[in-house]
């Protein structure tokens, strides 16, 4: 529930009384002298036209807008051109200062906007290339019909523009207008494509964990980093795929039934990659490596260095779809309809990522009033503003979701520099350059240098810590002399061209199973589930496919930074080569399994190994540890068991669902824990009885997630090294620098240096599995800490530590929501600030009153079907969401349901900037018509545009 948010939507009589009145209060509270003028002028005149009709040039035909009171359009063209320009137009409606901030940041151009504060973000942008990368996608990859949409897109996006001065844009555009000379520039169509690179580097697989691990390698050793990164939980969380093999180049799934059989997807790779099993470091080894973990003990100020600076870096980058931790991911699933009440399938998608305003998606419906060879499209969902296409929904036949595959799409790469160029296979060679120009508002432009090697681009050129090293770094003594250090370069799939662009129109016409195939084999970058249903037959086809570009590598598994001098280190194929992937047809995949549904939600696609049922390839040693997946798989298997059948709010019921595994799993051991102080005695009651679920007027789980994040504390994160706390806090602590065994090391203050999305331990569901592992070994080494004062005395066991846990978090709430535990609830510490990504979070003060809404209290929390997330380091509120909810109905399309997390519009004060968050908090979804009569029942505006 919100604690102090504005009220469900108001209709339509008497918006403008209220947004005149809310604009005066907001320039009277400005106190400008021409804030009535600008405040009623700025945030009024950006709002969209959506009745009556305007001129599109380049339209051969009328478009109609339909919208409903939530103002989500649903376009009705009569050819295809016509349909994707008309999309353009109505997302710069709605959106266009989300888009333009989008293609300046994927471009690394920031700095026009904002001036020299984001130098930094364009020159590492600039570095990876993403534009780069984009415009060769579409000059050399996508299919001519591909590049016609694109460019009626961009068409449409520029006939809105036409004429516009900054305050009919938004009124964020009118702000920069009072500091700068900013004008807008016409869209381009790879000013669309590249927005696909933003979303592959936000799912991006396992880089934290990499640059993590390397971190901990100062203060741990290679047992306890093992401990800490376990091995999955195949004999209790399942994967999403079992008993599959791959036989002659194809994966053959098994335990199907009506399996039609599909065509192969396109081969793009040969030959593939030995399975290294979920856990166990793998130091940088080999006659010409690094020194084993062995060796690392001893640490790497060098390395040390340069993924501190590294991590640093990336906290800088715009997370555009989340914090790339455990977080982040989504749940998916879908039930044959020999399990639901309607006779055909249910499909149920909720992706979670970083909270937005607006929402990261745009509700839309695409349609041709004929479906014809010149007009395919007939299809609604969610779209990305400033990409043409609709990303997840269905159209007539059949419905989609997705969820993060998390594969191992990147390797980080020590490389031996020299002033001629990089040490490779005992050769020194050049530098493929490039001049990257940086121009910054109102100041003079930079230049840098982006310097690449066969491993990819130097990204340790863009900071100054990252380009010394230090002299302690971990290497053999056959490895490249180090002279002033090793540079890191940066290896990544999405920065090879692809054709991801073309899958999302396959996907948006496909009729049947084999065309779904076919369109995800084109879904490059970044690497996803995708799961399927359709209407066929007498209950439907339910299918799942994982598409994606995933290396073969050489030696090594991706888990550590690799020798970029040794060959034998390299990815299979060379940068800008087709070859080098695992082969598309080798790719799992399934279709009407014989258990009659599939979930998918972040957990391990499938099994890796060598033995029967076992999978031969590696798709990442870094899986979520399958918290959320094993819950939905229960709940639908419980479900059938009692009823035999699942129904659409069933499904809404379970993407809702708060239980949370790990307090199941501590609460009994916590409540037989002897306390004395007779206020934490009070507050361990409060989990006598409690079902173990993360309700927002909680005050169970209020205490049990504060204890949760004070045992994380006490025995793992004060064990962290520095660069992995949380920024700001300080210990005293043993100077490492000779050795982690000095004994008779000078004590120090030492402060954490880790932002609050990546500090550790986060708590996700890796974390779970770490604690479930050592519970059971009261004694452990993890349960020991220090002394808190002369009252408090070190711990050395399992209970102690829970005991000064409880005693800790007692005390936390009671600085955080008082004394009185009847007062105390999950939803006052868990809560949800919605935040205008860029002048919202850094602006003036007054802007970001202007511009941001919340909080709202909410329930679920960390690995938690309702995953509202929370970062345990940093504190309580929430990081990342199910960022839009969707259940699809096949045997009615029109009885399926949708909510966003925020609204249509971007422009503050409409009407529609934040109408779903209340009810989306609250677990409610929105019908979603999707036939003629149906929409044409909801519509509330029509605006027609014309030729």
């Amino acid at each position: 529930m919100p604690a102090n948010e504005t009220a469900p939507p108001v209709k339509k009589k008497g918006r403008r009384a209220r947004l005149i009145v809310l604009v005066l209060v907001l320039a009277l509270f400005a106190g400008l002298g021409y804030g009535a003028y600008w405040g009623v002028d700025g945030v009024r005149a950006s709002f969209p036209q959506t009745t009556g009709s305007l001129k599109v040039p380049g339209l051969t035909g009328t478009v109609d807008v339909k919208r409903d009171e939530h103002g989500i359009p649903q376009l009705y063209a009569d050819n295809d051109e016509d349909l994707f320009r008309a999309q353009g137009f109505v997302h710069a409606q709605d959106r266009f200062w989300e888009m333009d901030v989008r293609r300046h940041m994927t471009s690394g151009r920031l700095s026009e906007m904002f001036g020299s504060g984001q130098v930094e973000t364009d020159a590492f942008l600039r570095t990876l290339g993403w534009r780069q990368v984009a415009q060769e996608e579409y000059d050399k990859k996508l299919s001519p019909e591909t590049k016609k949409y694109l460019q009626a897109y961009a068409d449409g996006v520029n006939a809105y523009l036409k004429g516009k001065s900054g305050k009919d844009l938004s009124v964020e555009h009118a702000a920069l207008g009072l500091s700068s000379d900013y004008k807008p520039e016409q869209w381009s169509p790879v000013d669309s494509v590249a927005w696909l690179k933003a979303m592959a580097w936000d799912l991006r697989g396992n880089m934290q964990d990499e640059i993590d691990r390397a971190l901990m390698s100062s203060k741990l050793s290679p047992a306890q980093i093992d401990e800490l990164y376990p091995p999955y939980p195949f004999d209790r969380n399942r994967p999403i795929v079992e008993g599959g093999k791959v036989e002659g180049g194809k994966y053959a799934p098994q335990g199907t039934t009506g399996s039609t059989g599909t065509k192969d997807g396109t081969v793009t790779g040969t030959g593939s990659n030995a399975s290294t099993a979920n856990g166990g470091t793998t130091g940088i080894t080999g006659p010409t490596g690094l020194a084993d973990n062995a060796t690392a003990q001893g640490a790497t100020v060098g390395l040390r260095t340069q993924m501190t600076s590294l991590a640093k870096t990336l906290d800088q980058i715009p997370a555009i779809l989340g914090p790339n931790g455990s977080g982040i991911g989504s749940n998916s699933w879908v039930v044959s309809g020999k399990y639901t009440t309607t006779g055909k399938p249910l499909l149920a998608n909720d992706p979670h990522l970083s909270p937005q305003l607006p929402s990261v998606w745009y509700q839309m419906g695409l349609h041709c009033r004929a479906v014809s060879a010149q007009c395919q499209y007939d299809v609604a969902g969610f779209t990305f503003s400033g990409m043409p296409g609709v990303v997840i929904g269905h159209n007539t036949d059949i419905a989609w979701g997705m969820t993060n595959l998390g594969a191992d799409v990147t390797d980080l790469y020590l490389e031996q520099v020299k002033p001629e160029g990089y040490v490779y296979d005992n050769r020194v060679l050049p530098f493929t350059t490039r001049v990257e120009e940086i121009k910054i508002a109102g100041e003079k432009s930079k230049k840098i240098t982006v310097r690449t090697t066969n491993n990819g681009p130097l990204i340790s050129d863009r900071s100054d810590e990252l380009g010394t090293v230090g002299s302690r770094a971990p290497v053999a003594s056959s490895a490249p002399d180090r002279g002033t250090g090793y540079a890191v370069a940066l290896r990544w799939t999405a920065l090879d061209p692809g054709k991801s662009m073309d899958a999302v129109f396959k996907l948006d016409k496909a009729k049947n199973f084999d065309d779904f195939r076919k369109a995800a084999a084109d879904f490059e970058v970044p690497s996803q589930n995708l799961i399927y249903a359709d209407n066929k037959g007498q209950y439907g086809n339910i299918g799942y496919q994982a598409p994606g570009r995933i290396p073969v590598r050489g030696a090594g598994d991706g888990r550590m930074p690799a020798p970029g001098w040794d060959p034998k280190y390299a990815w299979k194929g060379t940068p800008g080569s087709a070859t080098g992937w695992i082969p598309q047809s080798e790719l799992p995949w399934e279709q009407n399994p014989q258990r009659g549904f599939i979930v998918t939600a972040n957990q391990a696609v499938v099994e890796a190994g060598t033995g029967a049922g076992k999978y031969p390839n590696t798709l990442t040693t870094d899986w979520g540890y399958g918290a959320r997946s094993q819950r939905i798989n229960d709940l639908i298997e419980a479900k059938i068991k009692d009823s035999g059948k699942i129904s659409t709010d069933d499904m809404r019921a379970m993407q809702m669902d708060n239980s949370s595994e790990i307090a199941a799993l501590l609460t009994p051991m916590l409540a037989k824990i002897e306390v004395k102080d007779p206020d934490v005695r009070s507050a361990q009651k409060l989990l006598e009885g409690w079902n173990y679920t993360q309700e927002p007027d909680s005050a169970a789980a209020a205490y049990f997630n504060a204890v949760w994040r004070n045992i994380l504390k006490l025995a793992f994160g004060d064990k962290m090294p520095k660069e992995l706390r949380i920024e700001g806090s300080c210990m005293n602590v043993h100077d490492q620098s000779s050795g982690p065994n000095d004994d008779l090391a000078e004590v120090v203050r030492e402060c954490g240096m880790r932002g609050s999305d990546s500090a550790q331990p986060d708590g996700g569901d890796r974390w779970f599995e770490v604690v479930r592992r050592l519970v059971k070994d009261e004694k452990s080494p993890w349960w020991a800490a220090p002394k808190k004062n002369l009252t408090v005395p070190a711990t050395t066991t399992r209970d102690e530590l829970f005991a000064r846990a409880m005693e800790d978090a007692r005390w936390e709430l009671t600085a955080k929501l008082g004394k009185d535990q009847s007062t105390w609830s999950w939803g006052r510490l868990h809560q949800l600030n919605l935040k205008n990504q860029t002048i919202g979070t850094e602006g003036p003060g007054f802007m970001q009153w202007l511009l941001n809404r919340g909080p709202w209290n909410l329930g679920g929390g960390e690995a938690t079907v309702n995953a509202t997330g929370w970062n345990a380091s940093s504190g309580y509120g929430v990081t990342w969401v199910p960022s839009m909810r969707m259940v699809v109905n096949l045997n009615d399309l029109d009885k399926s349901r949708w909510i966003n997390l925020t609204g249509a519009s971007g422009h503050t004060y409409h009407s529609n900037y934040t109408d779903q968050t209340t009810m989306w908090a609250k677990g409610e979804l929105l019908e979603w018509p999707f036939g003629k009569e149906a929409v044409d029942k909801a519509t509330v505006d029509t605006l027609t545009l014309k030729p």
